[in-house]
C-alpha cells in the first residue's frame, strides 16, 4: 500500500467520523438543557476522546508517511485541508469545548460554526486525498 492510499483511508475514516459529529452528534448534544448539559458534556467528552485519538493518530502517521514520500500538488492539498481540520479542532473547538462546563448558549452555537468549518476541511481534504489517488497521485 503506497503513502497516498493509506492517507486516503484515513481522510475517508475522518470524513466519516467528521460527518456523523457534525450531523448526529453535535445537534443531540446542543438541544440539552442548562439542567442536563454538564453531564451530557462530559460524557460526550469522555466517550468520543478514545475515537479521536485513534482517528488523529491515523492521519499523523499516514500524513507524516505522505509527505516523506513526496506528493505531487493533489496530496498536498489533501495534506493542507486535512491540516486545516485538525488546526480547526485544536485551535477553535477544543478550546470551546473547554469553557463549556455549564451551558453557553453563545458558546454552543460558536462550537456548531466552528464544527461546520472542521467537517468541511475533513470532507474536502478527504475528497482530494481520492481523486489524487485516483488520478495515480
Amino acid at each position: 500500500m503506497s503513502a497516498l492510499v493509506a492517507f486516503a483511508i484515513a481522510t475517508a475514516l475522518h470524513a466519516g467520523f467528521q460527518v456523523t459529529v457534525t450531523v448526529l452528534v453535535y445537534p443531540v448534544l446542543a438541544r440539552r438543557g442548562a439542567e442536563e448539559w454538564r453531564v451530557a458534556h462530559e460524557r460526550h467528552s469522555r466517550s468520543i476522546a478514545p475515537l479521536v485519538g485513534v482517528v488523529y493518530l491515523a492521519l499523523l502517521v499516514t500524513g507524516g508517511w505522505l509527505v516523506a514520500s513526496g506528493p505531487d500538488t493533489a496530496g498536498w492539498v489533501a495534506l493542507a485541508l486535512t491540516a486545516a481540520a485538525l488546526a480547526t479542532t485544536a485551535g477553535a473547538a477544543a478550546p470551546v469545548h473547554g469553557r463549556l462546563a455549564d451551558r453557553d448558549d453563545r458558546l454552543v452555537a460558536r462550537l456548531l460554526v466552528v464544527d461546520r468549518w472542521r467537517c468541511a476541511f475533513a470532507v474536502l481534504g478527504a475528497v482530494t486525498a481520492l481523486v489524487a489517488v485516483a488520478t495515480g497521485g
